[in-house]
């Protein structure tokens, strides 16, 4: 996007409530009013609805629905993650797409995103349900200096921060499952997938994709889901503007990232910690080895769980599903 046309974007939007005449924008920014008026009408072909009243100047009345990078950056206050940004109106799948800019050389912090995936990824390679136009479907790409044994700790992270986003911006107290779920009362809102790019012991590049159902109404889930999964809007009761939320999300999860890279994972364990579902509740966790009845302990540094069992036997548990108790 233009720099000065995404300028003018924003100045609109932290004036939502007045109007800005085209000599205010023209001094404010230090270009012409011819200018101003050309970056509106650019703006209004992209979606954006903006009223102009003589002698009193503009405001924007409504942003688009679809994703758009001149929507999300106003909102954005990271120092990298999201400084680079895609939005596609339809990819098989955003992962792919990051590994692609990864290989290609993209920036530690560029976030992919898409209106419709078709062929959305999920853990242990099952297929994510992602419709158009109603949810975060999203993928991280970063480089960091870590050891590859540490990069399941960046899932738990993640899980951390979309937490914390969604009651910043939305106020609905969401429950981590372990190892990479969010879930409100018992129902799956979100899920995170971590992939990683590495040689022996060295992380090239990690994408962590995040699938949030959003502005989902109950119609847009099938019979399978409609009784274990949920969405933002269906649990607040209005429509989400995504834009924002993924501002605020990935600032979030540069927060934390931040400080895991200057105090390690123990901060962010003791905060996942706080949001988990199960820790001191009977859980199964049924594995490819067999299933593991007991009670959930917490887990280890390395993000592995860890389960009690009824003869006081603790089973580390790398990666299983999860039967939880109702909520």
């Amino acid at each position: 996007m233009n720099e000065n046309r995404e300028r003018v974007l924003d100045e609109l939007l932290q004036h939502r409530d007045s109007f800005l005449s085209g000599e205010e924008l023209s001094k404010r920014l230090s270009i012409s009013r011819t200018a101003v008026w050309k970056h509106i009408e650019e703006l209004r072909r992209d979606g954006y609805t903006i009223n102009a009243v003589r002698k009193q100047g503009y405001m924007i009345k409504a942003v688009p629905s679809s994703l758009e990078v001149s929507a999300i950056h106003p909102f954005l206050e990271t120092e990298f993650v999201g400084k680079e940004m895609y939005t596609y109106g339809e990819v098989m799948s955003t992962q792919l797409i990051a590994h692609e800019k990864a290989k290609s050389g993209a920036a530690s912090g560029t976030v992919i995103l898409a209106d419709l995936q078709t062929q959305g990824k999920a853990r242990l390679g099952r297929r994510w349900h992602s419709p158009k136009g109603t949810g975060i479907w999203m993928s991280l790409m970063v480089k960091p200096y870590l050891p590859l044994s540490a990069i399941p700790q960046l899932t738990l992270l993640t899980a951390v921060a979309l937490v914390r986003g969604i009651h910043q911006e939305i106020g609905l107290e969401v429950q981590i499952k372990w190892p990479n779920d969010l879930l409100f009362h018992g129902k799956k809102l979100c899920g995170i997938l971590t992939e990683v790019q590495a040689e022996a012991d060295q992380v090239n590049y990690v994408i962590i994709g995040i699938g949030m159902n959003v502005n989902h109404q109950e119609k847009d889930f099938d019979e399978s889901l409609s009784s274990i999964a949920t969405s933002l809007r269906i649990e607040k009761g209005k429509k989400l503007d995504r834009n924002k939320l993924i501002a605020v999300l990935l600032k979030e999860w540069e927060i934390l990232y931040q400080l895991y890279m200057k105090q390690g994972f123990s901060p962010i364990k003791t905060l996942w910690e706080t949001y988990a579902l199960s820790l001191g509740q009977q859980i199964t966790a049924r594995t490819v080895q067999g299933n593991y009845t007991g009670m959930a302990k917490g887990i280890t540094d390395e993000g592995i769980l860890l389960l009690e069992d009824e003869q006081g036997t603790i089973h580390k548990i790398y990666s299983a599903d999860i039967e939880t108790p109702k909520t």
